[in-house]
C-alpha cells in the first residue's frame, strides 16, 4: 500500500514538472497597445478648406449660399450638375420646404473629389387663416382673365429661355429701396381651409408718415447687376413686371411698378434706377414685390441684404 502510494506521488510530480517545462517563458517585450487613427496634418486640412469654401449666405430653408473652389472644378448638388464661373465661384439654393439634407460633390481637374452632407436648417414661416370667405374670391378668374393669365405665362417663359451663365451676381445684393417690410417671402395664407400657394417674394411698402402719392414713384433699383430679360407695364397679376437675370440661375423679378424704365438685352449695375413702385396688377396698396430665384425656386433676399432701417425723423 505504502510502495503504491510512493509511485503515484513520484508520477504526479513528474507529470507537473514536464507540464510547466513546455510553458513558453514570459516575453519581455512590452505590449504595445494598437495605434490611433493619425489626425490630418493642418497643411492638409486647410488646403481642402481652400479648394472648398463657402464665404457668404446661410444653408437654411429658402436660404442662398455662395461658394467658391479651384478653377474647372465641376459641382454637384443632388446629382444635378451646378454653373460655376471661370473663378470657381458658385451658388446655391433650398426651397422654403425643404427638409432633408443635400449631397454636394466637387470633381477637381486632378481628378480627385471632395463630398459633403450639406444639414438644411428649419425656418418659421408667418401663416395666415381666413375663412368664410364666398367662392368668388378664392377662384375669382373669369375665361377673359384666365386667357390673359396663360398669354402672360408664354411671355414670362420666353424671356426665361436663355438664362446668362456670367455671374453678374458678384457685384452683391443690397435693397432695391428703403420701406416697410409688409409680407415676407414664405408667409402663406389658407383660404376657406385651402392653402395657397406661399408667397413667392419680400413685399415693401411705404413707411409710417409716408402718404400714398409720396410714396408711388418711388425710384426702383437694380439689387445686383444684370441683364434685363423681360420689361412688361401690365401683366395680369404682377402688373409692371421687370426680370434681371444675374447669372447662373439667379433672378430678381419685380412686380406691381407704376413705371418701367428699362427694356430687354439692357445690362443693369447694382444700384441703377430700373422703374417706379405702384401698385399695378393684383394690388390692394402700393408696393414693390420683390422675388428672387434660384433655378426657379424662389429664395428669401432679406438673408443676403443688410437689415431695414427706417428713416430718422
Amino acid at each position: 500500500m505504502t510502495y503504491r502510494y510512493a509511485a503515484l506521488l513520484a508520477a504526479t510530480v513528474l507529470s507537473s514538472c514536464s507540464t510547466a517545462s513546455t510553458q513558453p517563458p514570459p516575453s519581455l517585450k512590452p505590449t504595445v497597445a494598437e495605434e490611433a487613427p493619425r489626425p490630418e496634418p493642418e497643411n492638409v486640412t486647410e488646403r481642402k478648406r481652400l479648394r472648398l469654401q463657402q464665404y457668404k449666405g446661410r444653408i437654411v430653408q429658402a436660404g442662398l449660399s455662395f461658394w467658391k473652389t479651384e478653377p474647372g472644378a465641376e459641382v454637384f448638388l443632388d446629382g444635378k450638375m451646378v454653373q460655376v464661373d471661370k473663378d470657381g465661384h458658385f451658388a446655391l439654393g433650398f426651397g422654403r420646404d425643404r427638409t432633408e439634407n443635400a449631397e454636394l460633390e466637387v470633381i477637381f481637374t486632378d481628378g480627385s473629389s471632395e463630398k459633403r452632407t450639406l444639414s438644411i436648417g428649419d425656418r418659421e414661416f408667418p401663416i395666415s387663416r381666413v375663412d368664410g370667405l364666398p367662392p368668388s374670391k378664392v377662384t375669382p378668374y373669369t375665361e377673359e382673365q384666365l386667357s390673359k393669365i396663360a398669354a402672360d405665362r408664354e411671355i414670362k417663359n420666353a424671356a426665361r429661355a436663355n438664362p446668362s451663365r456670367t455671374p453678374y451676381w458678384r457685384a452683391g445684393f443690397d435693397w432695391p429701396l428703403r420701406g416697410r417690410i409688409s409680407t415676407k417671402m414664405g408667409a402663406q395664407r389658407i383660404l376657406n381651409g385651402e392653402p395657397r400657394r406661399p408667397h413667392s417674394g419680400t413685399d415693401i411698402a411705404r413707411f409710417p408718415g409716408v402718404s400714398y402719392d409720396e410714396f408711388v414713384g418711388t425710384p426702383v433699383k437694380a439689387p445686383s447687376t444684370g441683364k434685363v430679360t423681360l420689361a412688361e407695364p401690365d401683366l395680369y397679376f404682377e402688373g409692371g413686371t421687370i426680370f434681371i437675370d444675374h447669372g447662373q440661375g439667379l433672378e430678381t423679378v419685380f412686380m406691381h411698378l407704376s413705371s418701367v424704365d428699362v427694356k430687354p438685352g439692357q445690362i443693369v449695375a447694382k444700384g441703377e434706377v430700373v422703374g417706379g413702385v405702384g401698385s399695378t396688377g393684383r394690388s390692394t396698396g402700393p408696393h414693390l414685390h420683390w422675388t428672387l430665384n434660384w433655378n426657379g425656386t424662389p429664395m428669401d433676399p432679406e438673408l443676403l441684404v443688410p437689415p431695414m432701417i427706417a428713416p430718422q425723423n
